[in-house]
């Protein structure tokens, strides 16, 4: 897996590449998440869709595994969330200069 991108194909046998947000350990679950994006908008909420997965970093075929449980899952939602707000503060920063 690169750094910033990696490939997989789909259920079509389409390659598709993924940019790759952050990654993560936690502490808690011992567990290593990734968190990428296609960059394709969803159509409901006009949001980048974003997706998570644990993975082992020590392996450079590593297979993504899903997200077990919802405590999980608001880990990275929190941490997503933080981020967001972080950048779009730095947008109002720059839009006032």
């Amino acid at each position: 897996m690169k750094k910033n991108s990696f490939s997989m194909i789909d259920e079509n046998g389409n390659e598709v590449v993924y940019d790759v947000l952050f990654t993560f350990e936690n502490e808690e679950t011992h567990k290593n998440y990734i968190v990428y994006t296609d960059n394709k908008v969803d159509e409901v909420s006009g949001n980048i869709e974003v997706y998570a997965s644990t993975y082992d970093p020590e392996d450079e075929h590593s297979k993504l595994e899903a997200i077990e449980t919802d405590k999980e899952w608001k880990v990275i939602e929190t941490i997503l969330e933080t981020l967001q707000e972080e950048v779009q503060k730095k947008n109002n920063e720059n839009n006032e200069q």
